[in-house]
């Protein structure tokens, strides 16, 4: 089939290189998101997607919307047969969805119809999932309901960032992609409704979700440190000022530390918690680069008694 490809992060990468190794289908154009201010120079770049299809030589389309004319004009043109799709970015309209005759297939990185939306394996991590994975579905104008052609799945570890499982997904389901297209093809892969029950939506999480309350319990706050991570990442206050944590560990054993209250030895800092305590291996200082938190902790030389969080509730 000839196909335009519709992605942007680095997530979606491994995607478009299957299908550009594919023997049996051509990727003919890719659209992506307009370039985007990056670094500290916040000059413009390209989206991973259109630097990769750049460098195979394929035609890149960046509409500001994909209802714009003359993005319409150039995709009727190319008339593919099938538009794959992994985490664009934008909603399609019904003018769009209208164009390829076998329609929009999308890669969607949950086991739909759970965590339909823009973070499901953020919200699988913190929901406590022990299995995900990774479904492609015709996409019609509702958001993540169309249906189903296939499912994988994949094993949510204890250890999981949401970085960690959604690179994962994104080699297995690019897989998974590759057949759906040869499925469409051959003629023999029909696409089944999602069920009506199983519901769950996944929004994107902003900064404010990843604020840690630390009468939480240890199980819930771990789960929300990995399920932020890298973004937006999970924070709290220390002497005012924001203190991102990247990496902790469950402690079930140590149990005498109030919520927030710190505990500083030679090689291990600890926090306390609505719960047991949590060990804090890697945190990131306002303005300053991820270190170790014993490294952290030997620098602020923390006081009896302090906490994190203590801002927060006054």
């Amino acid at each position: 089939m000839k196909l335009v490809f519709a992605g942007t992060p680095e997530v979606a990468v491994p995607a478009l290189d299957a299908l550009i190794a594919s023997d049996r289908h051509e990727v003919a154009a890719v659209v992506t998101r307009p370039d985007a201010p990056a670094g500290r120079g916040r000059h413009l770049v390209a989206s991973p997607v259109a630097q990769r299809a750049e460098e195979a030589g394929i035609e890149v389309l960046k509409p500001v919307k994909p209802r714009d004319e003359e993005f319409l004009a150039r995709l009727r043109e190319i008339a593919p047969d099938c538009c794959p799709v992994v985490a664009y970015g934008a909603l399609l309209p019904k003018v769009a969805l209208d164009v390829p005759a076998r329609g929009w297939v999308n890669l969607h990185f949950s086991l739909l119809p759970a965590w339909r939306g823009a973070a499901p394996v953020q919200h699988a991590i913190i929901a406590g999932d022990e299995v995900t994975g990774a479904s492609t579905f015709l996409i019609e104008e509702g958001l993540d309901s169309g249906p189903v052609y296939g499912v994988i799945t994949e094993q949510v570890r204890s250890t999981d960032t949401s970085g960690d499982l959604l690179t994962r997904l994104a080699f297995a389901g690019a897989g998974l992609l590759v057949a759906t297209m040869d499925g469409i093809e051959d003629g023999n892969l029909q696409a089944v409704p999602q069920p009506a029950e199983g519901i769950s939506l996944a929004p994107k999480i902003n900064v404010e979700d990843a604020h840690l309350d630390w009468t939480a319990p240890a199980l819930r706050l771990d789960r929300l440190v990995r399920g932020c991570t890298p973004a937006p990442g999970a924070w709290t206050v220390f002497r005012g000022e924001r203190l991102k944590l990247i990496q902790a560990a469950l402690l079930p054993d140590r149990t005498a530390l109030a919520p927030g209250q710190l505990s500083a030895g030679k090689n291990n800092v600890y926090v306390g918690t609505g719960s047991h305590a949590l060990e804090l291996l890697w945190v990131q200082p306002q303005g300053k680069k991820p270190m170790r938190a014993a490294d952290w902790a030997r620098g602020v030389r923390i006081a009896p008694g302090e906490r994190v969080g203590a801002a927060d509730v006054g």
